[in-house]
């Protein structure tokens, strides 16, 4: 693609990167066979291959609009695009240039501004969001029905790992799932615990940053990125393996580390440690699959056959590039998977996507949902803290980390 960038960016690091992601694309139109939005709405516009023309005339110098910020913040970043793109094209870090620029050029509106302000301010800390959840779950029966769909029911993380192991990792707890669902990363340290794995979580780290770069704010991201590095540098000289992660939508962030910290002179190469180091935990227990095998082999009743709908989040299968993994670790844990139509699209969570665009939210959760219910599961697994909570608020069925599926199963009768 013939690019002509305007003063204002053409010899930035931004705007190089950003020509160097345009003249790859040959506009063959491949991406948009997979691309949730452009199958909903039928827009050129809607699909990868328009906005990527949107961008390209927005850095050009053209006059941007309210319809060029209503077709980027469509855009989900599942990235489903980049699996299906023959030549290579890094879609999400273009679009990720192009909301930058954008909220710099088209203002919002108050609503708009305020909505997604508190977004930025609210979810990333922590110290915030844990006690306004833990309230919002006490009093969730009270709730409206739109409410209590966004609270998911509290389930007590159970027994703590009171073990020491030679070998050691860190774990990324992150900003919201710590609240929304304490039991994941509770259950991760007992497999890991039965795997003579110590699993370590640094108390200064918190959000990788995935959410503040999704809404335009990437100096905010960048923070996150450099205050995660520095808590976990002292475990990471102290021998720590990997650093390890149970929502794989802060994997694929915690992978862009060295490219988002690339000029900065200070972290460049503590950043590109960092993503040497990152594992998703499917990685870090497939790694151990023969003394996983001998665990599971003492409790031969524990899977019993029950039939498991899998969710492959986007930012597994698409950003981590991470494909039949769960499946087949679930399955060596003896429960059966059902098949499930149109595996590769969106359930419509997207970090704040089902916040700030409910109504296609909605309808791609209802859609994955309707795939997911078609063999009749028992349960449905999935490895993204974000489209548990969206794929739970439409069903009666429990959703749940397929990590503690596994811990289930070995701490079953045997």
């Amino acid at each position: 693609m013939e690019t002509h960038l305007a003063d204002f960016i053409r010899d930035t690091p931004a705007g190089r990167e950003a020509e160097g992601i345009l003249r790859k694309c040959v506009h063959c139109g491949f991406c948009t066979a997979t691309c949730p939005t452009y199958q909903l709405f039928g827009d050129e516009l809607d699909g990868p291959r328009g906005r990527i023309y949107l961008i390209k005339q927005m850095l050009e110098g053209a006059a941007v609009t309210e319809k060029t910020q209503l077709h980027l913040d469509r855009c989900l970043s599942c990235r489903s695009c980049e699996s299906t793109c023959p030549s290579g094209v890094r879609y999400s870090r273009l679009l990720d240039i192009g909301r930058s620029v954008l909220e710099e050029r088209v203002p919002r509106r108050p609503v708009e501004t305020l909505t997604r302000t508190a977004l930025k301010q609210l979810l990333p800390r922590r110290w915030l969001f844990s006690p306004a959840y833990r309230l919002g779950q006490y009093f969730r029966p009270l709730l409206s029905s739109a409410l209590k769909a966004k609270v998911l029911r509290y389930r007590s993380p159970g027994r703590k790992v009171a073990g020491t192991h030679a070998r050691s990792m860190i774990a990324l707890a992150g900003c919201v799932q710590p609240a929304m669902a304490p039991s994941i990363n509770a259950a991760t340290a007992r497999v890991l615990d039965r795997l003579g794995i110590r699993m370590i979580e640094a108390e200064r780290a918190g959000c990788c940053g995935a959410l503040r770069l999704h809404l335009g704010d990437e100096a905010a991201a960048k923070d996150d990125a450099r205050r995660n590095i520095d808590a976990w540098w002292p475990l990471i000289d102290a021998g720590a393996e990997a650093i390890l992660f149970t929502a794989s939508g802060c994997g694929t962030q915690l992978l862009d580390y060295a490219h988002l910290l690339q000029d900065d002179r200070a972290y460049a190469l503590k950043a590109a440690r960092v993503v040497l180091l990152a594992r998703d935990i499917s990685e870090v227990v497939s790694a151990e699959r023969d003394s996983l095998l001998a665990l599971l082999a003492k409790h031969p009743s524990g899977g019993n056959g029950a039939q498991i709908a899998f969710h492959s989040p986007c930012s597994l299968q698409h950003g981590l590039k991470i494909r039949g993994s769960v499946e087949a670790l679930l399955g060596a844990a003896g429960f059966t998977l059902t098949a499930v139509a149109d595996a590769h699209l969106c359930c419509g969570s997207a970090g704040a996507y089902s916040v700030l665009q409910p109504a296609i939210g909605t309808q791609l959760r209802d859609n994955k949902l309707s795939a997911l219910s078609a063999g009749e599961p028992v349960a449905i697994a999935t490895a993204n803290i974000g489209c548990l909570a969206h794929l739970q608020s439409g069903t009666r069925l429990p959703v749940r980390h397929w990590i503690e599926l596994l811990d289930g199963r070995l701490n079953s009768p045997g």
